[in-house]
């Protein structure tokens, strides 16, 4: 099929839940897709910063053909090996002391709320049971983690919300301690926003949210979906301040491109679920832990958390420079290879011409470039990325 077949049989067949470009993504390699016409095209998106280690590497599709010919699926009412192991390998490189796995950011966030509220359900019964998230949030499209989210946008239409949030302005750490009451039993934030812009908060707001929270008795949830697994320079974000979380969340980048979802609580949390209290069918199955144990491990071994960081620094001091001759260019803005380039203008156009030219961008907040490529990325492409970016915004 070409790309006009597959397009009009998706406007035929699909619901019409996205703004899709017209034409099919069918094949990959390292930093590089091919459309169903032939087209290359340097992806600089990643699947939305899940393919942390690039299309198809290696060692993911050695995982996932041993396993696909070995056991596919089972219930979690029996021990999963490769989820057991995904989970030590986890625990070993963060403050975690177990994990709950999932399929994916959503339900990993779904976990988070329902096991802050259950810790403070048992500690102190059922008064204490809102949580408080950030404006400009995003934790997901379920109907409780749409709730949390801090973007009336993508609420609009689906009232009512699950109740129980509250959002304050991100990184002003005065607006979220006069939001916290008797009531509160968990602050869930984003250690560096995604959706909401690349937005990057202070190490001491950080460090002053978790002094509160200690102070409160109220649980700090990190949503590391899009931060997480080498993406921001560490292989968390929450190593960026000199803290650790009580729970955190991943999905995205831990599948190396397997949907999969985790939830990983710490000295307070680890044990607080009891049997029947939550639950995924497919979460943890052999086949996605599998590819994630490969895909961490390669994260781990490789160093791309460290690669992250350099090829970040690398790619920021180019854009600024570049700034000084594009007006268009407001500020530049991220951690790792997590970067917004923030436009005095609309982002689409730039996109578009980014797509023309090879490239394939993304766009969030109206007005800022998201750029989110695998981490083990070569320079020479960063270099081609840059090149496009510099003949888009003139």
């Amino acid at each position: 099929m070409n790309n006009e077949n597959v397009v009009k049989m998706g406007q035929e067949y699909v619901m019409n839940t996205y703004g899709r470009h017209n034409f099919a993504l069918v094949r990959g390699l390292e930093s590089y897709v091919w459309d169903a016409d032939g087209n290359k095209y340097l992806d600089m998106v990643a699947g939305i910063a899940v393919n942390n280690i690039g299309h198809c590497h290696p060692e993911v599709v050695k995982a996932l053909r041993e396993q696909a010919g070995t056991l596919i699926h089972c219930s979690n009412l029996y021990w999963i090996e490769p989820q057991v192991k995904l989970a030590k390998l986890l625990v070993k490189h963060s403050f975690a002391q177990k994990v709950f796995f999932c399929n994916s950011g959503a339900e990993a966030n779904e976990a988070a709320i329902k096991l802050s509220r259950k810790y403070s359900f048992n500690k102190y019964g059922t008064q204490r049971a809102e949580i408080i998230t950030a404006l400009n949030s995003f934790h997901g499209r379920t109907m409780t983690t749409l709730s949390a989210t801090g973007q009336e946008k993508y609420q609009k239409g689906f009232d009512p919300l699950t109740p129980g949030f509250k959002y304050v302005p991100y990184n002003d750490f005065p607006a979220l301690k006069k939001a916290i009451t008797p009531e509160t039993c968990a602050v869930m934030l984003e250690p560096l926003q995604g959706e909401g812009g690349i937005n990057v908060p202070t190490e001491e707001y950080m460090q002053n949210v978790r002094k509160l929270c200690d102070e409160k008795d109220i649980l700090l949830i990190y949503d590391e979906i899009q931060t997480g697994l080498g993406r921001t320079g560490k292989l968390f974000a929450y190593e960026h301040y000199g803290i650790v979380p009580d729970i955190m969340t991943l999905a995205k980048g831990l599948g190396g491109g397997v949907p999969i979802g985790a939830c990983l609580g710490g000295l307070k949390t680890a044990d607080v679920f009891k049997p029947g209290e939550h639950a995924a069918t497919f979460g943890g199955n052999p086949l996605s832990t599998a590819a994630a144990l490969a895909a961490v491990s390669v994260i781990v071994d490789e160093g791309l958390a460290e690669q992250a960081k350099q090829k970040g620094i690398y790619l920021q001091e180019k854009i600024e420079a570049m700034k000084q001759n594009l007006p268009m260019i407001a500020a530049v803005r991220g951690m790792g290879l997590m970067i917004g380039i923030v436009l005095n203008s609309e982002a689409k156009p730039i996109q578009e011409k980014c797509l023309k030219k090879g490239m394939l961008i993304n766009c969030v907040q109206n007005n800022v470039l998201r750029l989110v490529p695998p981490l083990n990325i070569t320079y020479k492409d960063l270099d081609k990325c840059l090149e496009i970016l510099s003949e888009a915004l003139i």
